[in-house]
Protein backbone atom coordinates (compact mmCIF):
# COMPACT_ATOMS: atom_id res chain seq x y z
CA UNK A 1 0.00 0.00 0.00
CA UNK A 2 2.37 2.65 1.06
CA UNK A 3 4.27 2.74 -2.35
CA UNK A 4 0.91 4.67 -3.67
CA UNK A 5 2.76 7.47 -1.71
CA UNK A 6 4.37 9.97 -3.38
CA UNK A 7 6.56 12.24 -2.14
CA UNK A 8 4.70 15.99 -1.90
CA UNK A 9 7.83 18.31 -0.66
CA UNK A 10 9.57 20.92 -3.47
CA UNK A 11 6.94 20.51 -6.22
CA UNK A 12 5.54 23.42 -8.58
CA UNK A 13 2.55 24.04 -8.07
CA UNK A 14 2.33 23.07 -4.17
CA UNK A 15 1.38 19.29 -3.16
CA UNK A 16 -3.09 20.19 -2.79
CA UNK A 17 -4.99 19.02 0.06
CA UNK A 18 -5.99 16.17 -1.22
CA UNK A 19 -2.81 14.84 -2.45
CA UNK A 20 -1.79 14.94 1.37
CA UNK A 21 -4.93 13.52 2.14
CA UNK A 22 -4.72 10.35 0.32
CA UNK A 23 -1.26 10.12 1.33
CA UNK A 24 -2.05 10.33 5.20
CA UNK A 25 -5.66 7.35 4.22
CA UNK A 26 -2.82 5.05 2.56
CA UNK A 27 -0.45 5.70 5.99
CA UNK A 28 -3.16 5.00 7.92
CA UNK A 29 -4.54 1.86 5.79
CA UNK A 30 -0.86 0.63 6.39
CA UNK A 31 -0.25 0.90 10.05
CA UNK A 32 -3.98 -0.42 10.64
CA UNK A 33 -3.82 -3.33 8.59
CA UNK A 34 -7.24 -2.11 6.91
CA UNK A 35 -8.01 -0.61 3.38
CA UNK A 36 -12.15 0.10 5.30
CA UNK A 37 -12.53 -0.01 8.89
CA UNK A 38 -15.53 -1.88 11.00
CA UNK A 39 -18.17 0.59 12.16
CA UNK A 40 -16.16 -0.09 15.37
CA UNK A 41 -13.26 2.11 14.29
CA UNK A 42 -14.47 4.11 11.50
CA UNK A 43 -14.50 7.33 14.22
CA UNK A 44 -10.88 6.23 14.98
CA UNK A 45 -9.37 5.44 11.53
CA UNK A 46 -11.04 8.71 10.44
CA UNK A 47 -9.65 10.96 13.01
CA UNK A 48 -6.40 9.76 12.36
CA UNK A 49 -6.31 10.49 8.76
CA UNK A 50 -7.58 14.32 9.07
CA UNK A 51 -4.54 14.58 11.99
CA UNK A 52 -1.94 12.95 10.04
CA UNK A 53 -3.04 15.18 7.25
CA UNK A 54 -2.46 17.93 9.16
CA UNK A 55 0.33 17.01 10.59
CA UNK A 56 1.83 16.81 7.11
CA UNK A 57 0.70 20.34 5.41
CA UNK A 58 2.63 21.78 8.68
CA UNK A 59 5.68 19.93 7.41
CA UNK A 60 5.16 20.55 3.75
CA UNK A 61 5.24 23.99 4.88
CA UNK A 62 7.94 24.39 7.55
CA UNK A 63 10.31 21.86 5.20
CA UNK A 64 13.44 23.96 3.38
CA UNK A 65 15.54 23.56 0.35
CA UNK A 66 17.88 25.23 -2.03
CA UNK A 67 17.16 23.01 -4.74
CA UNK A 68 14.42 24.26 -7.55
CA UNK A 69 11.03 22.95 -7.25
CA UNK A 70 10.02 19.94 -9.68
CA UNK A 71 7.36 20.19 -12.47
CA UNK A 72 5.04 17.73 -11.79
CA UNK A 73 4.67 16.99 -15.38
CA UNK A 74 8.17 16.19 -15.84
CA UNK A 75 8.52 13.82 -13.07
CA UNK A 76 5.46 12.11 -14.07
CA UNK A 77 6.70 11.47 -17.44
CA UNK A 78 9.78 9.89 -15.72
CA UNK A 79 7.49 7.55 -14.09
CA UNK A 80 6.01 6.80 -17.28
CA UNK A 81 8.96 5.86 -18.45
CA UNK A 82 10.27 4.00 -15.64
CA UNK A 83 7.53 1.75 -15.58
CA UNK A 84 7.58 1.33 -19.61
CA UNK A 85 11.40 -0.07 -19.63
CA UNK A 86 10.33 -2.30 -16.20
CA UNK A 87 7.46 -3.64 -17.41
CA UNK A 88 7.86 -4.07 -20.95
CA UNK A 89 7.31 -7.38 -22.74
CA UNK A 90 10.42 -8.84 -24.69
Amino acid sequence: MCRNIHTLHNFEPAATDDEVHAAALQFVRKVSGSTKPSKANEKAFDLAVSEIAHITRHLLEDLVTTAPPKDREIEAEKARARSMARFARV
